[in-house]
């Protein structure tokens, strides 16, 4: 079934959306752009996919004189720090923050300058950090008239996720499962927005994790060429993959529009889904934050 979005008006929305050089998040930031939003801002690794990415949009719809290309390196914690800081100072509101950006590694353990597993730090931590420094701008800047929106792209990868708190960072190896590794981060994804909503449930915000559908992406490209194409043999034999656009689509329909739904909730292909039940352990969830926190002071961001 197609989702469709109402025509939007985000002319008072300043909005961030990471991972928006590539696949859904490349048509995330095409549709979002055509709804006029205040600002909209999109950090970029690579500064000419940066450039590529403004270039498509203004051949798209044209609608690119509010659309800013930031520098933000997920692999880097000072880059998401510099980024943060620079945000606060130069723009100084926020109503709608989207953690698109996500990779996923096979058959490997690649380590980040910040002596971190890389799908640990790009998939959760530095969203946890980049949440956690612009939280209060947030706060300040919504209300009930303008209500936040903080979302995570997850993965219904969530499923066979599982919290191992003495092997978070992956040391341990189990980079062996590619779906595994992949999934443990994909459910921090969905217990983190569970319990940033009920953080913020009296500040006019609303959280969401999403699972936008199986899509040809960019996610995989530090992997072997064999594993992405015995993967993308297995997806179409079965038919599970959709278009990049209706990816966006199942990815944005839920967050807007603009009234709040209940916050914390998953959703898969823009429909409210149940995720693994481990998201439903409290007990989990507050030292899955507690823990994330602590090794962000260790690296002196927080």
């Amino acid at each position: 079934m197609s989702v469709r979005l109402d025509k939007l008006d985000l002319s008072k929305h300043v909005i961030i959306l990471t991972g928006a050089t590539d696949g859904i998040g490349k048509d995330m930031a095409r549709i979002l752009a055509g709804f006029n939003p205040k600002r909209l801002v999109l950090p970029a690794r690579n500064k000419e996919k940066g450039n590529n990415l403004l270039e498509y949009i203004k051949s798209s719809n044209g609608h690119a004189n509010n659309v800013e290309i930031w520098e933000m390196d997920l692999a880097d914690l000072q880059s998401v720090k510099n980024f943060a800081n620079k945000f606060i100072n130069e723009v100084g509101e926020l109503h709608v923050l989207i953690h698109n950006a996500g990779i996923a590694v096979q058959n490997q353990i690649i380590k980040t300058k910040d002596n971190l597993e890389l799908q640990f730090q790009v998939n959760h931590l530095a969203p946890f950090l980049l949440t956690s420094l612009l939280l209060d701008t947030i706060k300040k800047s919504v209300s009930t008239e303008l209500p936040g929106k903080i979302a995570l792209t997850s993965s219904e990868a969530n499923q066979f996720g599982e919290i191992d708190f003495d092997n978070l960072n992956l040391e341990k190896g189990n980079y062996w499962n590619p779906i595994k590794a992949y999934g443990n981060t994909k459910l921090m994804n969905v217990i983190v927005a569970k319990e940033l909503g009920r953080l913020v449930q009296d500040d006019n915000i609303t959280t969401y994790s999403l699972h936008p559908g199986v899509i040809q992406t960019n996610i995989g490209h530090l992997n072997y060429t064999i594993s992405n194409v015995l993967f993308n043999i297995f997806v179409s034999i079965l038919g599970l993959k959709i278009s990049s656009e209706q990816g966006a689509m199942n990815t944005l329909y839920p967050i807007f529009p603009l009234e709040n739904k209940e916050t914390g909730k998953y959703y898969n292909l823009g429909i409210e889904h149940e995720p693994n039940k481990v998201a439903y352990d409290q007990e989990i969830a507050k030292k899955l934050w507690d823990v994330s926190e602590q090794i962000l002071k260790d690296h002196k961001m927080i």
